[in-house]
């Protein structure tokens, strides 16, 4: 198997993969998106009763949604990750009490009136671990209302919770292959017109290939060519991928992780299949 990138950034990644077959491709499209850990708010303690302020205004400790669903909103924040820092709760030393190697806490103080958003949620310990995308919105306070919450993240994947989910948009497909016969075209240009994808462009009144990997086989350039002097085809044994990241993970810490959790799994099948012998 062998990997090209064509595009990447913190939370974008294109990439060619080929040498391999549509099983193992699917396999790292499924590790992508299920099979990567990252820290996930998990559970959230909130403080009930009044809160006062420095200059000794009350507060309720309301606000107009359930708890349950700030909570669940919380959960739904990206917590930047390193994944190699920490360690699955029930795996831990700590036996799951909860450590710095297993558990991130946030608390959460705002009073109100005003808005409630992912960037007052402040990181008990290193500033590094505060929420990169603050401006994710949570509650709306009213007047006389205010939120004081402690929030637990740890470590997970996608195949317990969605929120554990690292990619989005998470997809594949053959790489292309475009043949023009030059003795069949007339040269009128309607498959260049059609392509939705601008692959073709023109070139001495001919069509010709500008850009094989934006094509995505949709097959519009052979339909509108009437006299057949144009294929398309795709090959199962080279394929483009692309997936975006929720920004808890960089794109190459992602791909990184994918490709390490499935080497993993291979080797521990040769293992299994090899006590069989």
């Amino acid at each position: 198997m062998e990997l090209k990138i064509i595009e990447l950034t913190d939370t974008y990644a294109r990439f060619v993969v080929s040498g391999t077959r549509p099983d193992m491709a699917n396999a790292l499209r499924r590790c992508l998106m299920m099979e990567v850990p990252k820290m996930a708010i998990d559970t959230v303690e909130f403080h009930l009763g009044p809160i006062r302020d420095e200059e000794g205004r009350e507060f309720e400790s309301v606000s107009p949604l359930f708890d349950e669903i700030i909570a669940h909103r919380l959960g739904l924040v990206p917590i930047p990750t390193e994944p190699d820092l920490y360690t699955y709760k029930d795996q831990c030393s700590c036996e799951g009490e909860g450590c710095p190697s297993c558990t991130i806490i946030y608390s959460l103080n705002k009073k109100g009136p005003g808005d409630v958003y992912s960037g007052d949620l402040e990181p008990l310990g290193s500033q590094e671990l505060r929420i990169r995308d603050d401006l994710i919105p949570i509650v709306k306070l009213g007047p006389g209302q205010a939120i004081l919450a402690y929030a637990s993240a740890e470590l997970g994947t996608a195949k317990r919770h969605v929120k554990w989910q690292v990619t989005s948009g998470t997809n594949y497909r053959y790489y292309p292959g475009i043949a023009i016969d030059a003795d069949k075209c007339r040269g009128d240009l309607a498959c260049v017109a059609a392509c939705p994808r601008h692959v073709l462009a023109s070139k001495d009144g001919k069509p010709v290939v500008e850009d094989l990997e934006a094509c995505m086989l949709c097959k519009s350039c052979v339909e509108a060519c009437e006299n057949e002097a144009i294929t398309v085809e795709g090959d199962d044994t080279k394929f483009i991928f692309e997936f975006e990241t929720d920004g808890s993970l960089t794109a190459r810490q992602t791909l990184e992780k994918a490709l390490e959790v499935l080497e993993n799994k291979f080797e521990n099948f040769r293992e299994l299949i090899s006590e069989l012998d």
